[in-house]
């Protein structure tokens, strides 16, 4: 049985693999080989850059707090949340050989997985594999963003991820990932009308491609343009929901510009630096605003019996088969190996490289 090659983030600005003896398959487990695993770039350049919190604060589960006693620190040998493998040997009757799964285990070559501990899912044969980077994590996180919407709207009786967006003016800010996929997702759950906003020309051509309305947030106005399309009443103007999907405070300031009275900004961004540009004596005070914080982590309060990550998953999947063709052909940018990880870290973080989703073979 081959050794395992685990992508590792040993220092600052230092990527490297580490080599990792296969451990073997008992009773209830079974070994998975990686075919495809997704480059989430925000999150994991931060790590690279040594930006991310975890690194020099401890996440306290029980109390929700960063707490600066101690931390993992360096070197972060779980890398990445996009995986899909092949199962090549299984002692667990819930996930048979031959199968194909999406999972979160990492960049690595080969994972010995646990049904009991690891979410494991399955693919069905008809869907492109590639496009499992997306079921596990990224996906829902997406999906997970629709769902606050609808408790927005709904409270907790939502029946469906459309009921937060169905016949609804919907704002996208960012067109990297998380925000192409979640506007995916408000096109396919029946939005009237939704508009990507990115300063990046070569993303917003992406979104473009795959059949969407973009704004350039440097140019016109952005605010001003939709508010003068969208009227709901007299001084009722703007978004009815708007999905923040950019790391960076400026677009969270854009988001409440951009929303209607009353309405909320569904935050699915993560902001390394914090967001001390978000001017909230402004728009978020005199017109009522929301920020509702959309986390993986959690679905909304009083949803979890119906709604949890793993209908999400399967509601990825329906976007998958809808939209697998236009995603592979336009959000997928680059394919590598993954050997070439450690160099394309150092690219992308020296901004000498432009990708939107990178997925590395094995």
């Amino acid at each position: 049985m081959p050794d395992d090659r685990v992508l590792v983030i040993e220092k600052p600005h230092h990527a490297a693999f580490w080599t990792e003896p296969a451990k073997p398959v008992t009773d209830g487990t079974f070994r998975a080989r990686t075919l495809y695993s997704g480059l989430s770039a925000g999150t994991e350049l931060s790590f690279f850059k040594g930006t991310n919190p975890f690194l020099t604060a401890r996440w306290d589960t029980e109390l929700g707090l960063f707490r600066p006693d101690t931390s993992a620190g360096y070197p972060v040998a779980k890398l990445g949340y996009m995986q899909v493998g092949e199962v090549v040997e299984s002692a667990a009757p819930s996930v048979p050989a031959g199968s194909t799964v999406a999972m979160t285990y990492g960049h690595r070559t080969g994972y010995l997985g646990d049904p009991l501990v690891d979410r494991v899912v399955p693919l069905p044969a008809a869907l492109d594999p590639m496009l499992g980077v997306y079921a596990a994590h990224m996906g829902p996180i997406c999906a997970n963003g629709l769902l606050h919407a609808a408790v927005e709207r709904h409270g907790t009786d939502v029946r469906a991820l459309a009921d937060g967006v169905r016949g609804m003016r919907v704002a996208v800010t960012g067109a990297g990932v998380v925000g192409l996929l979640t506007a995916l997702f408000a096109r396919h759950h029946g939005a009237s009308e939704v508009v990507v906003l990115d300063p990046d020309s070569r993303r917003r051509a992406v979104a473009e491609a795959i059949g969407l309305v973009t704004i350039d947030p440097d140019a016109a106005d952005p605010a001003v343009v939709l508010k003068s399309r969208w009227r709901h009443a007299a001084a009722d103007r703007g978004a009815d929901v708007v999905f923040q999907c950019r790391g960076q405070a400026p677009s969270l300031a854009l988001a409440l510009r951009l929303l209607r009275p009353q309405g909320a900004v569904i935050d699915l961004a993560f902001y390394p630096g914090g967001a001390p540009e978000v001017r909230l004596g402004e728009e978020f005070h005199h017109n009522g605003l929301t920020i509702r914080c959309a986390q993986i982590g959690r679905v909304p309060r009083g949803t979890a019996h119906a709604w949890d990550r793993e209908r999400l998953s399967m509601e990825t999947i329906d976007l998958l088969r809808a939209e697998g063709h236009a995603i592979i052909e336009h959000l997928v940018t680059d394919v590598r190996p993954l050997d070439d990880a450690p160099t394309l870290f150092a690219e992308l973080a020296e901004r000498r490289r432009h990708t939107v989703q990178t997925i590395f073979t094995c």
